[in-house]
C-alpha cells in the first residue's frame, strides 16, 4: 500500500512537472561586424535571337490551341457521361 502511494505520487510529480509551463530564453541578436557594400552591380544579358523568339511563341500558341481543344473535347464528354448516366 505504501509503495503503491509511493509510486502514484512519483507520477504525478512527473507529470505536473511535464506539463509546467516553461521559461522563455532571451537571445540577443549582434549586429554584423561588417558594413554592407554599397556599390551595386548590374548585369545585363544580350538579347535573344528575333527568330527563336518568334519560334517559341508559335509553339507556345500552338500548345495553348492544343490545350482549348481538348477542354472542349473533356467537356463534351463529360457531359455525353452525365447525360447518359441520367437516363
Amino acid at each position: 500500500m505504501r509503495t503503491a502511494l509511493l509510486m502514484v505520487t512519483l507520477v504525478a510529480a512527473v507529470s505536473f512537472a511535464a506539463c509546467s509551463k516553461k521559461e522563455e530564453s532571451t537571445t540577443t541578436i549582434t549586429p554584423p561586424a561588417t558594413t554592407p557594400s554599397t556599390s551595386t552591380t548590374v548585369v545585363t544579358t544580350p538579347p535573344a535571337d528575333s527568330g527563336a523568339a518568334a519560334s517559341a511563341a508559335m509553339s507556345a500558341g500552338t500548345a495553348a490551341t492544343a490545350a482549348a481543344d481538348a477542354a472542349s473535347s473533356a467537356n463534351t464528354a463529360a457531359t455525353a457521361a452525365a447525360t447518359a448516366a441520367s437516363k
